[in-house]
């Protein structure tokens, strides 16, 4: 039986996560974290996806994402995904999966929703006592000086 398609909205953002099999890391060191950035901008630019919020950690990744035209988010997601495996497992001398499934989503129906939830992927890093201060972070979107919503 076929999986059922992502409800995707064509402007309304998606709230992202996806982890690691049995959450094991999916990011070992800089390198891997920039190769991510660089696959899911690709993705993203191809697919006509905005980013407004993310943050990389250890063993999941928060995206904040929307589209004009629905299906496109899970596109772009399968498209990055792949390619961040495939980079990742010849890397690091491994095989098999790295993704604990299809990632999972929300809808964010709202500004003061949207809010929240980029309050929450940006703030993630210091609820895991990774640092004290958002900005201290490196891998998240709190560096980001252009607007989040077009």
């Amino acid at each position: 039986m076929p999986r059922q398609p992502r409800l995707e909205l064509p402007g309304v953002p998606l709230h992202v996560t996806q982890r690691g099999v049995n959450r094991c890391a999916i990011f070992l060191d800089d390198e891997d974290r920039h190769h991510y950035r660089r696959v899911l901008r690709e993705a993203c630019r191809r697919h006509g996806v905005c980013v407004h919020a993310f943050v990389l950690m250890d063993n999941h990744v928060h995206l904040l994402l929307s589209a004009v035209q629905s299906g496109v988010i899970s596109q772009a997601l399968r498209r990055a995904g792949q390619a961040y495996v495939q980079a990742f497992n010849l890397r690091h001398g491994r095989c098999g999966t790295l993704w604990q499934g299809r990632f999972k989503s929300s809808l964010v129906d709202s500004d003061a929703y949207a809010l929240r939830v980029i309050r929450y992927i940006e703030l993630n890093p210091v609820r895991a006592a990774m640092v004290e201060r958002p900005d201290h972070y490196r891998w998240s979107s709190v560096h980001t000086t252009s607007p989040r919503f077009q």
